[in-house]
């Protein structure tokens, strides 16, 4: 990262009290920089606030870490949010939290507004078809790459497969096949241990010995991380009176069948069962935006992965997207506002979508302060994880069929898409690519074919 503001510490002295504005500043700069996924995003706030500005140790940002990957949600998002937490109390965990994804909701409301209204455009059209190879590559290479971290023997590549047929074969919801996951770990932890252990996390985030930090393994406990019932009954009060108050308030002006109601509670649902990151979600929210609700179509799923990839924050702000395409087409405030229809749609999605996890580190960052040691996972979470491999398979699966068959398998098969796929795939896997030049790279070869055709 660039040393653009701030001054490196003396590597043998404290670094100086930060200040609420200048952590503002940061988490917003933040929130325009957060490009590569939950890794990349972990990455930048570990070479940042740990090696470079030491504002928290190696061993307070892992212990934070090791939590945040054991909650459904986006882990990167949590973690800001529980090192905004450290450092300043309630308010500057929100601070980090909101900050982390505000960016990323306006630039995304506006690139969707964009593509809604021009997307039949052919200049735009052919980006597009440039993207979405890309897009189908960068799935199949999430599916290896926590693949080949999580399914460490026989038992789990089977719940892998399983998670796979389920879904696949037998349209099978993914909530249930989370609790399904999560149950057989819990029964195969007590019956065979050694199968499920799983080890931690990211692993070390790289050497210790920064130097001393501002919130380092030996600073004091202050008033707000100490663990308090009265606070934890407080903080969970408040999150429900938000969620009930909002959905109430959706609930008495549209009713119970109304676009921005069902999408409270579908998301809200989304929120709680997203284990394994953004990727596992994505068919729960293809189930439910594409088949259950009709809010966008199948092909539009695969252009709003294409605009998330290609955006700053957690890449389970595609809701935002499909929250506003969903608005959107059911012009539920008439076809004369369809444009604030979308923007409802998509802060609505959002809301209930992040609301969980500030409740998650609010509530429970206290607990976690109070053990102080290294967290280690659950069976249960290593079952979810292999069978997230399968449903993360799935998507891919789908991904690839509708980008080289379009028009379905009676259409023609898209060789150019194919072999731009394949390329793009190569060049993740051999070449570590990141995503940002990949799908620069893939856009203009995709838009020159077609244009030139």
């Amino acid at each position: 990262m660039s040393n653009d503001t701030g001054t490196r510490p003396s590597p043998a002295e404290k670094p100086a009290p930060v200040g609420l504005l200048e952590a503002f500043r940061w988490w917003l700069k933040l929130g325009f920089i957060s490009f590569g996924g939950p890794a990349g995003q972990i990455s930048i706030m570990h070479q940042e606030l740990v090696e470079r500005r030491r504002w928290i140790s190696e061993h307070r940002f892992l212990h934070a870490l090791n939590y945040t990957m054991v909650l459904p949600g986006p882990e990167a998002q949590q973690l800001a949010t529980y090192i905004g937490w450290l450092m300043h109390g309630t308010l500057g965990g929100v601070i980090a939290g909101t900050l982390f994804v505000l960016p990323s909701l306006f630039i995304l409301i506006g690139l969707t507004w964009i593509y809604l209204a021009f997307g039949d455009v052919p200049v735009i059209q052919a980006i597009l078809y440039g993207i979405k190879p890309a897009v189908t590559a960068i799935v199949v290479h999430a599916a290896w790459r926590i693949g080949s971290r999580a399914l460490k023997n026989g038992a789990l590549w089977a719940m892998a497969a399983a998670a796979f047929v389920a879904i696949f074969a037998l349209n099978i919801p993914f909530p249930y096949i989370v609790i399904g996951a999560g149950i057989i770990g819990w029964i195969g932890g007590r019956l065979s241990p050694h199968r499920f252990k799983l080890g931690g996390g990211h692993g070390s985030a790289g050497k210790a010995g920064y130097g001393p930090a501002l919130i380092d393994d030996d600073t004091p406990v202050q008033p707000w991380m100490r663990f308090r019932w009265p606070r934890v009954i407080l903080f969970a009060v408040i999150g429900l009176l938000l969620w009930v108050g909002v959905l109430g308030m959706l609930l008495a002006l549209y009713g119970w069948d109304g676009t921005l109601t069902r999408m409270g509670v579908f998301f809200t649902q989304a929120a709680l069962v997203t284990f394994g990151g953004a990727y596992a979600v994505l068919p729960y929210v293809y189930q439910g935006g594409v088949e259950t609700y009709q809010w966008l179509t199948a092909h539009q799923m695969i252009d709003g992965l294409a605009l998330g990839e290609s955006t700053p924050g957690p890449l389970i702000m595609i809701v935002t997207f499909v929250g506003f395409v969903g608005g959107w087409t059911h012009a539920f405030l008439g076809t004369e506002s369809l444009v604030m229809a979308g923007v409802l749609g998509a802060v609505v999605a959002t809301f209930f979508t992040f609301l969980p996890s500030f409740l998650f580190i609010l509530v429970g960052a206290p607990a976690v302060e109070a053990t102080r040691h290294e967290l280690h996972f659950t069976a249960p979470l290593t079952g979810i994880t292999a069978a997230v491999v399968g449903v993360i398979l799935n998507l891919a699966v789908f991904f690839a069929y509708h980008v080289l068959w379009p028009e379905g398998f009676e259409g023609d098969f898209e060789w150019f898409s194919a072999l731009l796929g394949i390329a793009a795939f190569i060049a993740l896997f051999r070449y570590k690519v990141g995503i940002i030049p990949l799908l620069i790279t893939c856009a203009t070869v995709g838009a020159g074919y077609q244009l030139l055709l």
